[in-house]
């Protein structure tokens, strides 16, 4: 069974200035997601499913859903923050979405077999989208509890415009996620690639370390899991204006307890994105010199 593309598009770029998932990137009006899709159908998926808000949702079908007909077949689900377990409401005043792993359960009724997840807004490369693909594809049937994560090394994720947030990830001997620490400033400092520690000092790391863009490979029971544990963090963080329910906070519950292992996939694949407005230009530069170098057609679909 070919496995499918889970994409996260229900949120806004805040730091980019609005919403960056339909900005035309590429030579022929190509949105980052256009050369995802791409290159997960060069890889072996057979399916995408979008999360996206109810508020854009015409703009998303002409714009994007429209353009794959013919190609790959396209469904959608929605991210709300009034949709919590029986029980529980959202607090007055909250307007914050409840995170990525939230996002990841809107999908539990309509995916049935092996599937990754990656960020609408991020440009992972086509080596990232073999190796997960293939790794996904190569599960024995009713796999429960092997996920994998794709790797990037982090020399080959930096802005130009400033630093970045990545989860730094460390490893066993057999190649598996151990922990992933958040790192909120990340950039090269007179060369090394350094992040700032708690008390404010930059710290180098090797530009081969691991990091987490959010890139993750999981089977479907991995929502079973997640529905329990949100009832969890609902009990103890349900009444707070802005705790999220991150993806690397299952992961670790998971990997904690023994239920799960994560396999670390390494990818020569190198990201941009558009964290930043000044960021643009340099991912237009870079698709049309891909495009040039004859990795991409001058238009995709």
């Amino acid at each position: 069974m070919k496995p499918t593309l889970f994409v996260l598009a229900a949120g806004m770029g805040s730091r980019y200035g609005g919403l960056k998932q339909l900005d035309p990137l590429g030579p022929s009006g190509e949105t980052i997601m256009d050369y995802s899709i791409y290159d997960a159908i060069r890889g072996g998926f057979g399916r995408v499913v979008f999360v996206i808000r109810h508020d854009f949702e015409a703009d998303f079908r002409a714009k994007i859903l429209s353009k794959y007909e013919g190609h790959v077949p396209v469904d959608v689900v929605f991210q709300s923050i009034d949709d919590l377990p029986e029980g529980f409401t959202c607090p007055e005043g909250r307007t914050k979405p409840w995170g990525t792993n939230h996002a990841v359960l809107m999908a539990k009724d309509v995916i049935r077999e092996p599937f990754a997840v990656i960020n609408a807004d991020d440009f992972y490369g086509r080596d990232s989208f073999a190796v997960i693909g293939r790794w996904l594809s190569e599960l024995p049937r009713d796999s429960k509890g092997k996920y994998c994560m794709v790797g990037f090394r982090v020399g080959n994720t930096l802005s130009d415009s400033g630093t970045v947030a990545r989860g730094i990830c460390s490893t066993d001997a057999d190649g598996c996620l151990t922990t992933v620490v958040e790192r909120t400033e990340i950039m090269r400092v007179d060369g090394p690639v350094c992040y700032k520690d708690e008390e404010g000092r930059w710290v180098a790391v090797p530009d081969e370390t691991p990091v987490s863009m959010n890139m993750w490979g999981f089977t479907p029971d991995y929502f079973a899991h997640s529905e329990a544990y949100f009832r969890e963090f609902l009990a103890l963080h349900g009444r707070e204006l802005k705790a999220e329910f991150f993806i690397p906070l299952m992961v670790n519950k998971l990997i904690c307890e023994g239920t799960a292992s994560v396999r670390v996939l390494d990818t020569t694949s190198r990201w941009f994105g558009v964290t930043y407005a000044a960021d643009r230009q340099g991912v237009v530069d870079k698709i049309r010199q891909l495009v040039d170098e004859g990795e991409y057609p001058e238009k995709l679909f």
